[in-house]
């Protein structure tokens, strides 16, 4: 089929993975469609809908039936080929008695891999790299947990004109707009995890939920080295639907966390690296508890922190029309003194869009973009 045709229908299928972002960790979301390769019609489209449920492909070639037979199967990610929560999809693919496959990118779990060359052997035929650049994109938070064994790191940062998150006293209700207020709610709910620091929750007691968005509820999880906040916060009341993790230092005390225990908050107790939670351990205990994706929002200094040590990988920064001025006011990233202007840290990618009266900057840092240019085109 034509490069165009290839194009049109990969992008059909990769607005069905949309469907299932957010919802799929750890695994990734998938989109898949199957189309008659005379007319050129959609037979049927498929998504993988959460975590143990069939695969894109599954859905995909049970909905077409015998229409499947000699059909195209597109699809964002390679089909797997091992047994795990579901069975293998090449076996269905193969039974299916599909033409030939069309996929975005390699799946480049070890465990997974290889479906395209299983097919091939199989006589199907098979090609590889289509819209591979925005697929990767869409499945950054699956490629980071392989391939970095930690989840994807994003900051969502809202500031004056000036750079200041807050006036002197802690106040920051609202700087920006309700627009970007939803925008903030949109990426909470395709995260797994929020996250933030002690001081964000003493100066705006927040709920770290999705209430201005249809969408699940991130874990939220509270960064507390020596674990001085009170349970009363309403971040640490939880519910099915909400759930808190605590991060504190390891010399913190059972009968010190008891409390929040008692009310349901789980507890890491972490390494402490220069009077902070070392955060390379935090990321490694995040990853074995399956969180692929977090997203902090708070405040400063946890901003700082994660910036010097290279731990971000894309940034939301909405900025204001206005300007704070006070000169004790916070600043939205309370690193460490520069004697160089190179040695700042640079945004890739960046794109620009208006949310009502503000502005987001949208971009990756080196270690972003690195991960996102990993070549997944090849078979």
């Amino acid at each position: 089929m034509p490069l165009r045709d290839d194009v049109f229908y990969m992008r059909l299928a990769l607005r069905e993975a949309y469907k299932g972002y957010g919802k799929t960790s750890p695994n990734p979301p998938v989109g898949a469609i199957v189309v008659d390769p005379t007319s050129g019609e959609v037979i049927s489209r498929g998504y993988h809908r959460a975590y143990g449920e069939p695969h894109a492909e599954v859905v995909a070639l049970h909905k077409a039936g015998d229409r499947a037979r000699g059909a195209i199967l597109y699809v964002t990610l390679e089909p797997c080929c091992h047994y795990g929560k579901t069975p293998p999809c090449t076996e269905a693919i193969i039974n299916a008695g599909i033409k030939m496959v069309v996929c975005g990118i390699r799946d480049p779990n070890p465990i997974a891999c290889n479906g395209l060359i299983q097919l091939r052997q199989r006589g199907v035929e098979v090609k590889v790299g289509v819209l591979a650049e925005e697929i990767k994109y869409l499945k950054r938070f699956f490629l980071s947990r392989i391939l970095r064994k930690r989840p994807w790191v994003m900051v969502k940062v809202a500031q004056s004109m000036d750079g200041r998150i807050a006036v002197s006293t802690g106040d920051s209700k609202w700087i920006s707009g309700y627009r970007a207020r939803v925008f903030a709610h949109k990426l909470r709910s395709i995260a797994d995890a929020i996250l933030v620091g002690k001081e964000t929750v003493l100066k705006d007691d927040p709920e770290l939920t999705t209430r201005l968005v249809r969408g699940k509820n991130p874990i939220r999880i509270v960064l507390d080295t020596n674990a001085t906040l009170s349970p009363k916060f309403k971040v640490f009341q939880v519910s099915d639907t909400k759930k808190t993790i605590l991060v504190c230092s390891e010399k913190v005390s059972k009968d010190k966390l008891a409390d929040f225990e008692r009310q349901g908050v789980q507890v890491w107790q972490l390494p402490v690296e220069d009077r902070g939670i070392d955060l390379n351990c935090f990321l490694e205990r995040a990853n074995l508890e399956g969180i692929t994706s977090i997203l902090v929002e708070g405040g400063g200094v946890l901003h700082g922190a994660f910036l010097r040590k290279g731990l971000i990988d894309e940034l939301f920064i909405v900025i204001a029309p206005i300007i704070i001025g006070d000169p004790k006011g916070v600043f939205s990233f309370m690193a460490e003194p520069l004697e160089r202007l190179k040695d700042a840290h640079r945004l890739y990618d960046v794109k620009l869009k208006k949310l009502d009266e503000c502005y987001l900057f949208h971009g990756f840092t080196e270690g972003g973009i690195n991960l996102l240019n990993t070549h997944l085109e090849y078979l």
